[in-house]
């Protein structure tokens, strides 16, 4: 892909909320006892439960987002690491949010589908910290072997709406920052 895609101009106009989560997040930090592992796990549970729905139904194409939805990965590790399915379902969840269509749905998806690919760095490093094998990080994970090729597949349909590349560009940053809110509450 060329370097006029509206991948790497998204990737540039978001650089400073990306930043300010990866910064504000702390996850070396907070991943250094399986605690705080499960406590972060816990908060992505409650941000992707919220806005995983309100993306499907902006984008209005499960072939293609059903396979990106990770509230199970999140929910699996959640009850490897101990807590019951009653636990999981009583953690706090990010409030309701409505995008007003694909264009919104897929700014916020590159934030979610973005973290698939710096997420396995994350991963093998919780794994050497606390000997974890495949069980207890599927979030971390990402979509496995198949994470480059879906994000290859996201680019390219992300790149169908270069002529919305306004909408997109403010979409993934309020989710940036919608995030970073979410996963350090004050």
């Amino acid at each position: 892909m060329s370097d006029s895609t509206l991948h790497l101009r998204l990737r540039t106009a978001t650089a400073s909320a990306h930043e300010a989560l990866e910064r504000d997040l702390g996850w070396e930090a907070r991943v250094a006892t399986l605690t705080g592992y499960r406590d972060l796990l816990g908060r992505l549970h409650g941000f992707h439960a919220t806005w995983e729905p309100a993306i499907g139904t902006a984008l209005g194409d499960g072939a293609f987002f059903d396979d990106r939805r990770r509230v199970v990965a999140l929910t699996d590790d959640l009850a490897f690491l101990g807590l019951t399915g009653r636990e999981i379902g009583a953690l706090p969840q990010a409030r309701p949010i409505v995008l007003a269509g694909p264009a919104q749905a897929m700014g916020a998806l590159y934030v979610l589908e973005g973290s698939t690919l710096g997420g396995r760095v994350i991963g093998r490093h919780i794994a050497a910290a606390h000997g974890l094998g495949g069980e207890g990080l599927a979030y971390y994970s990402g979509h496995g072997p198949r994470t480059g090729a879906m994000w290859s597949a996201f680019r390219a349909r992300l790149d169908a709406f270069d002529g919305e590349g306004e909408t997109v560009v403010a979409a993934a940053n309020a989710t940036f920052d919608a995030m970073r809110l979410w996963l350090n509450p004050a």
